[in-house]
């Protein structure tokens, strides 16, 4: 099952690509494309990906919708 969540929106506010996200977290593409399309992810990469947009942990909630 798929979940929503802000990961697009977010990074394309910030005028960042899905490469640059991708390099800034040390994931790959494909997982941060996954990501973006609701497939789940791992508390970790979650953490990389808030930190990599510039936002806090504690904005997770409102990111991923959990």
């Amino acid at each position: 099952m798929q979940n929503t969540n802000n990961v697009k929106r977010v990074r394309e506010s910030k005028l960042i690509s899905k490469a640059e996200l991708a390099r800034k977290t040390g994931l790959s593409f494909q997982t941060i494309d996954r990501i973006e399309k609701g497939y789940p992810c791992r508390l970790d990469t979650k953490r990389k990906i808030i930190l990599a947009l510039g936002l806090k942990f504690g904005d997770r909630k409102r990111m991923f919708n959990d």
